[in-house]
């Protein structure tokens, strides 16, 4: 039964145009076409990017924070309160005003401490700068050397300049060595992102992440296994063209360097929409979605990989138009750019409430021994 099913997942007329199939991608006469089996190799490579990644952070990513001059403003802890650790472990971490009242009167705190608490709470959870810069400089490293060599891999083949030749003689192209290595690399890395996710910073976007990543995946996954290699190549191209931009102009902002963060940013914004909202649609998805039915009737594999090329494309737009967003707040009179998709810590001036608390205790004859000293004291450690 397996047999059978797997036999009818795998039949030609699914993932081929008509007269075409599997045996079209057998080797012969010296010419490699690229296989199922080859995919395996990511998954070492992936091991091996997290393994690196360990070694660069520590020794080139933290050193080069320190030559910046990435620091970390010491965040002040939550002192510890079963009952509100309680409720911000189980229920919210972002407490109704109704529940802040009921939680000062469980915790014998009043309401405004009980706003500190929970506000410090959540900074003490939030990464720190210097991971943040850490994450930043690996991925702009790998980014950085991945275009280049896109460009080293595609600089002398005719379909980066006509890209209607990516068709030419489908399926029956051998694959080169160098884009049997882009490929493998490109999808080891974008592994390791996966396996790394749990780990890594947490941005608003995390869930489109999520959906970027497993539809890269499969569309790189999918192209290899039917031999959009051509295509492929290309679409890996364009995203790697502007991604190490967006990260170089994250490592500056961590590092304070305003000028040169909203320089960076602006190369990447124009680069970026360029890229995605132009090149990507009306060159290459042309070419992948609306040029082949000139050449081949539409089966279930050109409407797979074009229906997440779309997918791809969706998730282009919707950062765009975060990308635009900050874009605009570095505009004149506006400060430097902040990343839309990133959390920020929480900065009202706990020595502010501190002091206006003290003064409502003392113009409603409501001061405390003990509390009013532990109050005081704990404020000049903000």
């Amino acid at each position: 039964m397996l047999s059978r099913l797997s036999e009818q997942i795998w039949a030609d007329w699914i993932w081929f145009p008509e007269g075409h199939g599997w045996a079209d991608l057998t080797d012969h006469d010296g010419q490699v076409f690229p296989k199922t089996q080859d995919l395996w190799a990511t998954i070492p490579i992936a091991l091996c990017f997290l393994v690196c990644r360990q070694i660069f952070e520590r020794t080139v990513a933290t050193p080069l924070a320190s030559l910046l001059g990435v620091s970390d403003k010491q965040r002040v802890h939550a002192p510890p309160n079963p009952v509100l650790e309680s409720y911000f472990c189980s229920t919210s971490k972002h407490p109704t005003q109704s529940s802040i009242e009921g939680l000062s009167k469980q915790a014998g705190c009043s309401v405004r401490q009980v706003q500190r608490w929970f506000r410090r709470r959540r900074n003490q959870d939030r990464p720190c700068k210097l991971k943040k810069f850490r994450e930043a400089s690996w991925r702009f490293t790998f980014y950085l050397l991945a275009f280049f060599a896109g460009l080293a891999v595609l600089i002398d083949k005719p379909w980066l300049y006509d890209m209607k030749q990516m068709w030419d003689d489908f399926p029956k192209m051998p694959l080169l060595p160098s884009q049997y290595w882009y490929y493998m690399i490109e999808l080891g890395f974008y592994i390791s992102l996966v396996f790394s996710i749990a780990t890594d910073v947490k941005r608003k976007d995390f869930k489109e992440q999520i959906i970027h990543h497993v539809a890269t995946i499969s569309l790189i996954s999918f192209s290899w296994l039917v031999n959009y290699i051509r295509a492929g190549t290309l679409i890996m191209l364009v995203h790697d063209s502007s991604d190490y931009l967006m990260e170089a102009a994250k490592m500056f902002n961590y590092a304070g360097w305003r000028n040169t963060c909203n320089c960076m940013f602006t190369m990447f914004a124009a680069v970026f929409i360029f890229t995605r909202l132009v090149i990507l649609p009306f060159w290459i998805i042309y070419t992948t979605c609306v040029y082949p039915l000139t050449l081949y009737t539409p089966f279930l594999g050109f409407y797979f990989f074009n229906g997440l090329m779309l997918v791809l494309q969706a998730l282009h737009i919707f950062w765009a138009v975060l990308i635009l967003r900050m874009v605009v707040k570095f505009l004149p009179g506006n400060d430097i750019v902040e990343d839309e998709r990133s959390d920020k810590d929480e900065t009202e001036s706990e020595d502010e409430d501190d002091g206006r608390e003290r003064t409502e205790k003392f113009k409603n004859g409501h001061t405390q021994n003990g509390h009013t000293f532990l109050n005081n004291n704990h404020s000049k450690t903000d």
